[in-house]
């Protein structure tokens, strides 16, 4: 199929994924794409940037082969259907073969390594992880050491496997640089070691050594997985506390696969190059740049641990797409930013198809500019964890809409609904309507592993279907093609007014001397919250506060949504996927309102900590420095929405 260019061709989809053999799991959609040419490229790895021609490269034969004797380990281990596999990796091989050959047995955990030690350990605890991946003591991380420090606090554990940096140094560095680990090790560890203070009730495993003692040629799992099957737990990014534990099931990952393989047609399969420089612990990354190419038998380039993030793979990024053939790449607003600034210098990017913008809203001007430097189209998309990754995008072969998210997959449904103050459902909303967006299909999560927190997620319609409610607002416009008009949780309300945060942003971004810019509502006891917008400066360019103010005094005509603060910033605080992370915004907003109003009460010296909490949202502590002051500070915090602290400092 060559792909989608119209809802013409979604329907046409659909009605034949009633008649499609899908895969019971994501082991046998595995299977089935490298079944298609057993000898060809699957998989590339390049350690460093400057390393990106010298890689080390898997054919399909090869990548199944890892995978398989990766799953027989955790068998060996004692994993199996109900077990899980957690993995606290950056992007390697051996990150790919532990997703699929833990699926293939038992259920895989992912936990972003840039987490700290606490928080690691807390969703180790609440997914129940008797297995844990991660890496092995290597000089310049730090991984080793927060994962070491909680190993005691996971009573579910039973395993550590480690994966060993020094295996991907090229050349004759490896062997040097492997010898160097061990003599920082002493325990016995299969045929390497490991510090000797971990609880002795764990067994290490080093994993290459304990995977080559295993048979490549098939399952020694006696039971396979089946598509109602748990596969995965992924995090969510929640804006408050730690990140909730989405469960999905093998049915959901292989419908989606199939969905995303059917509109992308052949831009995504043999012969087809993808580029991945997301993280791993994220699912854009596992499903778009994982088991979507390798379910169509695709070539996939690993690039560096770090991937986009790793020093200077955005600098070399044009050499790596003529390197490799680039024909697709995924990313978020924040890297097409940073592309911008690297010039093709000559590079023979012709390969290119088009890249995937997902994650956040790309500003308009940002996609303008960087399809009309560049010449490579982007496709705008749109999904989230709960659905599995991907639910709409614009379509390869059609009209690309700049700011739209595009039409939604084949297999999987996607409306605008109204609702009332309570969240229930009143009716569908009419064409370009704005309203609830809710998604529903094989491709929909089965919930969070805490119960408390599947409650108000689902929505009826009274059509039979089960519908979940994304949190994000949007119309459906006469062709099928969907546009977001504001996530809910981050409206702006002032004074009773809502403002789309985009409203600021997307004039920002046409100033020639903004690199990001994020709008978020500052706290205020009179109108609720204000507009104030943070912007991040291209390298090289020159502006202030005072000048960018005037500038959206022209550009933005609702006067409510004219900030009240414009914030200049070295760097805007990004996720590890590299969307901005507004939460830390409005805490420091947060933060600086609630000095302003101690100051009007005339409290001063006052130290004020902002923190969000799991079930509390927002909280705020402040210490005064005499008690003459406390009741003062109590006053003036009581007239915001938020829970709040005061005590005198000892």
């Amino acid at each position: 199929m060559r792909g989608v260019a119209n809802m013409e061709d979604v329907d046409a989809m659909e009605a034949r994924r009633q008649a499609a053999d899908l895969p019971a799991n994501t082991y046998e959609m595995i299977c089935r794409g490298a079944a298609i040419d057993p000898s060809a490229p699957a998989l590339s790895f390049f350690a460093t940037a400057d390393d990106y021609a010298d890689p080390e490269c898997w054919t399909y034969t090869e990548l199944l082969h890892d995978i398989t004797r990766t799953a027989n380990l955790f068998s060996r281990l004692g994993v199996q259907r109900g077990s899980v596999v957690a993995y606290v990796l950056p992007n390697l091989p051996e990150t790919h073969f532990v997703i699929w050959g833990g699926e293939a047995v038992g259920t895989v955990c992912a936990i972003n390594p840039l987490l700290e030690a606490p928080a690691i350990g807390e969703l180790l605890n609440a997914s129940g992880a008797s297995v844990l991946v991660t890496l092995a003591p290597f000089a310049g991380t730090d991984l080793w050491q927060k994962v070491h420090s909680i190993l005691g606090e996971v009573a579910s554990l039973e395993h550590v496997v480690l994966v060993n940096l020094a295996d991907h140094a090229p050349g004759t560095r490896r062997s040097a640089m492997r010898q160097g680990r061990l003599d920082q090790c002493s325990a016995p560890l299969d045929r390497d070691a490991l510090p000797r203070d971990i609880p002795a009730r764990l067994v290490a495993h080093d994993f290459n050594a304990a995977i080559a003692n295993e048979s490549g040629t098939a399952l020694v799992a006696t039971e396979q997985m089946n598509a109602d099957d748990l596969s995965s737990f992924f995090c969510t990014g929640g804006t408050t506390g730690l990140p909730k534990i989405a469960m999905r099931r093998h049915g959901n990952e292989v419908a989606n696969a199939w969905s995303a393989g059917e509109f992308f047609g052949d831009s995504v399969g043999p012969g087809k190059t993808m580029f991945c420089g997301l993280p791993l612990f994220h699912v854009n990354a596992a499903m778009v740049t994982g088991l979507l190419p390798f379910s169509r038998g695709a070539h996939v380039v690993l690039g560096t641990p770090q991937g986009y993030r790793g020093e200077r793979v955005v600098a070399r990024f044009w050499q790596i797409v003529e390197r490799y053939r680039v024909n697709f790449f995924s990313g978020v607003p924040t890297l097409y930013g940073s592309l911008l600034d690297v010039p093709i210098m000559g590079c023979d990017v012709s390969s290119l198809e088009y890249g995937l913008c997902g994650a956040a809203p790309m500003p308009v001007e940002l996609l303008r500019a960087f399809q009309a430097r560049t010449g490579v189209r982007i496709l705008e998309g749109y999904g989230l964890t709960e659905g599995t990754c991907i639910s709409s995008a614009n379509p390869p072969l059609g009209e690309r809409r700049a700011g739209s998210i595009g039409l939604s997959l084949p297999g999987q449904a996607m409306k605008a609904v109204v609702v009332d103050e309570t969240g229930r459902y009143l009716r569908d909303c009419a064409v370009d309507e704005p309203g609830q967006l809710v998604i529903s299909g094989p491709n929909v999560f089965s919930g969070y592993a805490r119960p408390e927190q599947n409650r108000g997620i689902w929505i009826e319609t009274g059509d039979g279907r089960r519908w979940l409610n994304t949190g994000d607002l949007g119309r459906r416009d006469a062709d099928g093609y969907f546009w977001l008009t504001g996530r809910k949780k981050e409206l702006i309300i002032r004074g009773g007014h809502n403002i789309d945060p985009a409203a600021i942003e997307e004039p920002l971004h046409r100033h020639p001397a903004v690199r990001f810019a994020a709008a978020i509502g500052r706290p205020d006891a009179h109108a609720g919250e204000l507009p104030v917008v943070y912007v991040e400066i291209k390298p090289g360019m020159r502006t202030t506060e005072t000048d960018l103010c005037e500038f959206l005094r022209r550009e933005i005509r609702e006067r409510a949504a004219l900030p009240k603060g414009v914030r200049i910033v070295d760097a805007m605080p990004l996720t590890g996927v590299g969307k901005i992370f507004k939460p830390a915004l409005k805490r420091w907003e947060t933060a600086d309102a609630i000095r302003a109003a101690l100051a009007e009460a005339g409290v001063e010296d006052a130290n004020v900590s902002v923190v969000e909490d799991r079930d509390r949202g927002l909280c705020v502590h402040v210490e005064v420095r005499d008690a003459a002051f406390e009741a003062s500070a109590a006053s003036a915090l009581g007239r915001f929405p938020f829970e709040y602290s005061v005590s005198v400092a000892g």
